[in-house]
C-alpha cells in the first residue's frame, strides 16, 4: 500500500506537470509600426483603406504586422507560430507548464492567458453550440423572381431595396463558417461563379485553400445560399449582386477552443481584403475539454478571445452580423459568444407567422445589453443547396438572410456610419423600443430604414404619394401634386411586368386577384407601395 501511495505522489505531479493548454502569448509591441504607416499597402489592400477613409476611421498599431522576430524567436524554441493575430499581437500555443516556464522569460514577451476558464497552468499576470446549427428540412435594377423565398424576403421588407435597384452590387460580404462544398460546381451557385462575384476564399482550419472540400461540413453552404444562391424563377438570395469572400474557421467534427482564433484570423483577412460585412453562423459556450467551457456570466461581449477579435473588426468599419444561438429550449439557453459583444448585430428568430422560434437563444448578454438586436425568419426558412432549394431551420439561416439586407443598405448609403445603421435597424424593427429577450427589438424592417435614411439625406427622395383605393378592384389612382413620370408594378415575385408613363389612374382590370408592388418616380423623388388586386 505504502509502495502505490508513493507512485501516486510521484505520478500525479508529472502528469500535471505535461499536461498542456492552449494559451494566447502576448507580445511587448510592434518594433516595425513606423514602416507599416510610411506604407499600409504592405498590409491592407487599396479597397481596406478606402473603408477606413470613407468612415473616417484611422490606422493604429493593431493594424500593423506582429513582428517578425518574434515569431522567429519562438519557432526557434521549438514551437509553431501558424495561429496567431495581429489584433491582439500575439500567437496561440499549446504548451505544458515546463514550456510556458521558458515564454514567460523571453524579452518579448508581455503576458500569457489561457483560453482555459480554470487553468491548470501558472500564468503570468497580466450546451453543444460547435455552430449554430440548422435542421434541413453597377448600380444596375435587377427584378428577380424570389419563388419560395418571397415570404422571407417581405417579411424584413427587404423588396423596396431590391426594386429601387439595390441588390448588394459593389458591397462586398465575408461568410465565416464550416467549408463550401458544392459552392465551386452546383447549378445554384453558377450564377455568382459566372458574374465573378466570388473574390477569395481560404480554410483556416487547414491552411490551405480547399474551402470547397467535399468532405466538409456543407453548413457555410447553405448560409451562403440564403444571400448569393439563385434558381431562375425560383429562388433568389437576398443580396445575390454582392461579392463574397468564403473563409472557413469551424471544424465540424470537433469543439476545440482553437477555433476562436481561426474566426479572428479569418476576420483578419477579411479586414484585410477590404470587405465591408461579416456574417457567421457560428457561436461558442460549449468545448469538447470542459476547462475551456463558458458559463453565462462570462459571456459579457469581452471575456471572449473571439468576442474581442469581432469586436476589433467592428472598430474597423465592417458590419457584422452573427447568429445568437439555437439554444432556447436547452438547459443552457443563453446567447453564445460572439453574439454576446455589444458591437456586433447578433440575429434571432422568427417564423412565418412572426412569433418568436423557441429554439432562438436568450439574452441579454451577462453584462444587460439587448441580444439579439432583431430578428429574421428562421424557422422553415428557404435556401439553397448544390442544385435545388432547402427548407432550414436555426439563427444560422436568419442571419445571412439579414446579412444580405444589410448589404443593400450600404450599396445604397456606402458611407453611412456603422453604428448611424445599426442604431436604425433597431429602431425600425417590428418591437422598438420595447425589446423581447429572444429577437431584441423584433423583426427588421430594411425598407423602413432605407426610407428612413432617404428623408434625412442630401437626395431628398418624396414621401408624398398616396394610393387609392387600396385594396383595388379595377383601378387605382397615385395621389400627388406632382407629376408622375413613370409607375413601375412588379409582381409579388418581384417581376416587373407593367410601367406605366405619365399617367396618375391606372389600369390592372386585368391582373389576378394577389399582391403587387409599386415603384412611383417623380423627377428625382421615388415612392414605394403595396396593393392588393381583389
Amino acid at each position: 500500500m505504502k509502495k502505490i501511495f508513493l507512485l501516486l505522489i510521484f505520478t500525479i505531479p508529472a502528469a500535471i506537470y505535461a499536461q498542456t493548454e492552449l494559451v494566447f502569448v502576448y507580445f511587448t509591441g510592434k518594433p516595425n509600426k513606423s514602416a507599416f504607416y510610411a506604407n499600409p499597402l504592405t498590409e491592407l489592400t487599396q479597397k481596406s483603406l478606402n473603408r477606413r477613409s470613407t468612415l473616417g476611421i484611422a490606422l493604429n498599431d493593431q493594424d500593423v504586422p506582429i513582428e517578425m522576430s518574434y515569431l522567429q524567436a519562438l519557432q526557434n524554441l521549438g514551437f509553431s507560430t501558424t495561429d496567431r493575430s495581429k489584433w491582439l499581437n500575439g500567437v496561440a500555443l499549446r504548451v505544458n507548464q515546463a514550456q510556458l516556464n521558458i515564454i514567460k522569460t523571453q524579452p518579448y514577451v508581455q503576458s500569457v492567458e489561457s483560453f482555459a476558464k480554470i487553468s491548470s497552468l501558472v500564468l503570468k499576470s497580466g450546451q453543444y453550440n460547435k455552430w449554430e446549427s440548422f435542421n434541413k428540412n453597377q448600380n444596375i435594377q435587377t427584378t428577380f423572381n424570389y419563388g419560395n423565398a418571397s415570404d422571407q424576403i417581405d417579411q424584413i421588407n427587404l423588396r423596396p431595396l431590391h426594386l429601387a435597384g439595390f441588390t448588394g452590387t459593389g458591397v462586398s460580404i465575408a461568410v465565416i463558417d464550416t467549408g463550401f462544398p458544392t459552392v465551386d460546381s452546383g447549378s445554384v451557385f453558377s450564377r455568382i461563379r459566372n458574374q465573378n462575384q466570388i473574390k477569395a476564399g481560404y480554410d483556416f482550419v487547414t491552411k490551405t485553400p480547399n474551402i470547397y472540400d467535399p468532405s466538409l461540413n456543407s453548413h457555410g453552404t447553405v448560409v451562403l445560399g440564403a444571400i448569393g444562391g439563385f434558381i431562375q424563377n425560383t429562388f433568389a438570395g437576398s443580396a445575390p449582386d454582392a461579392d463574397f469572400y468564403l473563409y472557413r474557421s469551424e471544424n465540424a467534427a470537433v469543439e476545440v477552443p482553437e477555433e476562436e482564433i481561426y474566426w479572428i484570423e479569418a476576420a483578419e483577412e477579411a479586414d484585410r481584403q477590404g470587405v465591408d460585412i461579416i456574417t457567421s453562423s457560428l457561436g461558442y459556450n460549449i468545448f469538447d475539454e470542459a476547462k475551456y467551457s463558458y458559463t453565462y456570466a462570462q459571456m459579457n461581449g469581452t471575456n471572449s478571445f473571439i468576442a474581442r477579435g469581432s469586436q476589433l473588426a467592428a472598430a474597423r468599419g465592417i458590419f457584422v452580423l452573427v447568429a445568437a444561438g439555437n439554444s432556447g429550449e436547452q438547459t443552457w439557453h443563453y446567447i453564445t459568444t460572439p453574439a454576446d459583444n455589444e458591437q456586433i448585430f447578433s440575429i434571432g428568430s422568427v417564423d412565418s407567422s412572426g412569433l418568436v422560434s423557441p429554439f432562438s437563444s436568450y439574452g441579454p448578454n451577462s453584462a444587460g445589453v439587448t441580444k439579439s438586436d432583431a430578428a429574421a425568419r428562421g424557422t422553415m426558412a428557404i435556401t439553397v443547396d448544390n442544385n435545388t432549394t432547402v427548407n432550414v431551420s436555426g439563427t444560422s439561416i436568419a442571419t445571412p438572410i439579414a446579412a444580405g439586407g444589410v448589404a443593400c443598405l450600404l450599396q445604397a448609403f456606402p458611407s453611412l456610419s456603422r453604428e448611424t445603421l445599426k442604431a436604425k435597424l433597431r429602431q425600425t424593427a417590428s418591437l422598438f423600443p420595447s425589446t423581447n429577450p429572444q429577437i431584441g427589438y423584433g423583426i427588421l424592417n430594411f425598407g423602413g430604414a432605407y426610407t428612413s435614411f432617404l428623408s434625412t439625406s442630401e437626395n431628398i427622395f418624396s414621401k408624398d404619394f398616396k394610393i387609392a383605393p387600396n385594396p383595388v378592384k379595377d383601378f387605382f389612382t397615385v395621389i400627388s401634386a406632382k407629376n408622375i413620370d413613370v409607375v413601375e408594378i412588379s409582381d409579388a415575385a418581384g417581376r416587373l411586368i407593367r410601367e406605366i408613363k405619365s399617367n396618375k389612374t391606372i389600369d390592372i382590370r386585368d391582373f389576378l386577384p394577389g399582391t403587387y408592388y409599386l415603384k412611383v418616380t417623380s423627377g428625382k423623388d421615388v415612392s414605394f407601395h403595396k396593393i392588393i388586386k381583389q
